[in-house]
């Protein structure tokens, strides 16, 4: 039988059977001063794969922050076989300054994947995180949440052409999987690409914590840590349901096609009728008022959140269900967030 192996990084390790707290500079202040981000590093006593998780690549992302902590802290990890790499809080500069991107440069972290040396300050600090502590690992989780203003159901983004990636998104057990490898320069994309298969997920909405979510992101975590073999008395979950659509085609953002108020008339998660009214946007004396219906039947994956819009302003973010799938749906007591 293998032996577990240390987990090793520039400027340490941890071996098997311990943990280890570390705060890892990434950067510098205009001071001089290092910026830390904060890794938490559990390596099992048994041999097993090596995982990382990883939080709040955009600053402003919250849910994802919990969900790594509450593993990393909160667990019994006592019959981990393998490593979990645990990087809750990525943006270390846009979580301070409550921020999407990184301050100052207004550069986007979660474009900036693998990194480089010698170029802007994002890819040099994208360049410390990947080579260290992702590269090494398996395989990833990389929780995200909407954009302000907006909110997601709990679902996976996934390469599903990727035969360990798919292994992932279907163990993760969310009701809603988009396929597609995703932007250039993300994290889940660039880690697949250079040998770490990675998903994306998705879940909530940004500056907050929400507590439904988190608990069906945890049981998501633990089912796929089943699947892998890393939590041996854990079994994979299975979420009632679940659709699959493409990253294009068979989803669709609605947009506003007038300015005003918006009277938001479904939630994230629930399922719409073609032709039925999704919200209504109406002027302040609700004198002239303009019905957004859905094109398709189909399930709300995001609404908006901040009832104001201009024309072209996003609504909400509609996939197209097939009549099994809505068969299953109402037919499941789970509901759309994802495993329980």
């Amino acid at each position: 039988m293998d032996e577990a192996e240390p987990f090793t990084f520039d400027g340490g390790g941890v071996d098997p059977g311990e943990r280890a707290n570390v705060r890892y500079t990434v950067s510098e202040t205009y001071l001089g001063d290092p910026v830390r981000m904060p890794v938490t590093i559990v390596n099992g006593e048994d041999p097993g794969p090596t995982a990382v998780l990883t939080a709040a690549a955009h600053g402003d992302e919250l849910n994802g922050v919990e969900v790594v902590r509450e593993v990393a802290h909160e667990w019994d990890l006592a019959e981990l076989a393998g490593t979990l790499v645990c990087l809750p809080v990525l943006n270390v500069p846009g979580f301070i300054a409550q921020e999407r991107y990184l301050p100052v440069y207004d550069r986007d972290l979660n474009r900036s994947f693998p990194g480089q040396e010698g170029s802007t300050s994002a890819k040099r600090m994208a360049q410390r995180i990947f080579d260290n502590f992702v590269a090494p690992c398996d395989f990833g989780l990389d929780f995200h949440t909407s954009t302000r203003g907006r909110t997601n159901m709990l679902h996976v983004r996934a390469d599903m052409d990727e035969t360990t990636v798919s292994r992932l998104a279907n163990a993760f057990a969310s009701n809603l999987i988009i396929g597609g490898e995703g932007p250039e320069g993300t994290l889940r994309r660039e880690a697949t690409k250079h040998g770490t298969p990675t998903i994306t997920i998705e879940m909530g909405e940004a500056h907050r914590f929400q507590r439904g979510l988190i608990d069906s992101a945890l049981g998501g975590v633990r089912s796929v840590l089943a699947e892998f073999g890393m939590l041996p008395s854990e079994v994979v979950a299975w979420p009632g349901w679940r659709t699959l659509v493409a990253d294009s085609g068979e989803k669709t953002w609605l947009r506003a096609d007038a300015g005003g108020i918006v009277d938001m008339r479904h939630e994230r998660g629930g399922v719409v009728e073609e032709g039925e009214t999704i919200c209504v946007i109406a002027n302040p004396f609700k004198t002239e008022t303009v019905n957004v219906e859905a094109p398709f039947t189909g399930l709300l994956v995001g609404v908006l959140e901040n009832p104001v819009v201009y024309p072209g302003n996003p609504l909400c973010h509609l996939a197209e269900l097939d009549d099994a799938t809505l068969r299953a749906i109402r037919h499941s007591p789970n509901g759309t967030e994802g495993p329980r």
